[in-house]
């Protein structure tokens, strides 16, 4: 019996029975010899961290558009959080903390430069339309690796696919991560608006801080437990009523508060006119794409609008502003001695 075996055999030990086990994966699209150490899902989820997808998060707007300061949060750090607080809920539950890891750290590949503001600009101009969420399930199927994708397992892909709001995950997992990413922005989102100024602690109703608690910290703790406490040997992932109300209430707080102030989304007109832009010129100059992004289009036959579509929500922030300069900026002469 070889690490894997071991492991997958110590999982119905170990884990719930509520759990998606290993050995028990709706498989890949693309069999694959199985690795004589990690079982698939520790497989998946190396493969996302190894991605390209992966690595240009860093770079790309969670809520503030290029942030002067070290602290704010971007996509990538947003993905972490996540992965933390769906495996502290997962592990506590005795779920598949790799399969949730795994789920997590993909969820938001598909994002756009400059976040929900490039989502919906892309979505305006393509004709095949555009959500975050499809983006990142076609970025792991096809997308990465010169068109092969990262053969992922089908639970890892539902999970990815189903994070949103109206999403229904078709594994405990996937609800942990539903519900951890929402835990995660809502928390986040609030310590860097206090941190831009735009918001303070006692901003917040105090009929939510009542119930969730006074400080960051108190409310992930108050959140978690609650998940953990009224998910606790059952098939399911659930909060208490008042909890969960409250955690939908304060959404809608940072909505009006933070998602549409100006002084956070002053500037995201002028980041949707130039990803708008920049989508018309490379549609109009498909030869102008880098030569992975032809290779979809010239020996895969994918649609042109499709590609372009792709091409620009792989941008980070700085390389859209940048092409952006290239193509419509003048460079002024210089004389040369």
């Amino acid at each position: 019996m070889n690490i894997r075996e071991q492991t997958e055999k110590n999982e119905y030990i170990i884990l719930s029975p509520y759990a998606s086990h290993s050995r028990e994966t709706k498989g890949r699209d693309k069999p694959e010899k199985q690795c004589d150490m990690r079982t698939d899902y520790q497989r998946d989820r190396d493969r996302i961290l190894h991605s390209k997808s992966f690595r240009r998060l860093k770079h790309k707007t969670q809520v503030f558009l290029a942030p002067e300061g070290d602290h704010y949060r971007t996509r990538l750090t947003h993905t972490l959080e996540v992965s933390q607080i769906a495996r502290s809920i997962s592990k506590a539950l005795r779920l598949n903390e790799d399969l949730t890891e795994a789920i997590a750290l993909g969820h938001d590949l598909g994002h756009t430069p400059f976040g929900h503001a490039g989502e919906r600009a892309l979505n305006e101009v393509c004709k095949f339309g555009f959500t975050h969420y499809e983006q990142s399930v076609r970025i792991v199927e096809k997308l990465e690796k010169d068109g092969k994708g990262l053969n992922l397992t089908k639970e890892v892909r539902d999970g990815i696919l189903n994070h949103r709001t109206k999403g229904m995950p078709s594994t405990l997992e996937g609800k942990v991560v539903r519900l951890s990413d929402k835990i995660a922005y809502i928390n986040h989102d609030i310590d860097d608006a206090i941190r831009a100024g735009i918001l303070k602690e006692d901003y917040i109703p105090k009929k939510y801080r009542d119930i969730l608690g006074n400080s960051t910290k108190e409310r992930l703790n108050t959140l978690i437990h609650d998940i953990v406490n009224n998910s606790m040997e059952k098939n399911d992932i659930i909060m208490s009523e008042n909890i969960g109300t409250a955690m939908q209430e304060l959404r809608s707080f940072m909505f009006k508060s933070v998602y549409i102030n100006p002084a956070a989304k002053g500037q995201e007109y002028k980041a949707e006119n130039m990803l708008k832009e920049l989508y018309k010129y490379y549609l109009e100059h498909t030869d102008k794409l880098s030569e992975e992004y032809l290779y979809f289009i010239n020996e895969l036959g994918e649609p042109p609008e499709r590609v372009v579509c792709d091409y620009i929500a792989g941008m980070s922030d700085q390389y859209s502003v940048m092409k952006f300069e290239e193509i419509f900026i003048p460079v002024f002469w210089k004389e040369r001695n």
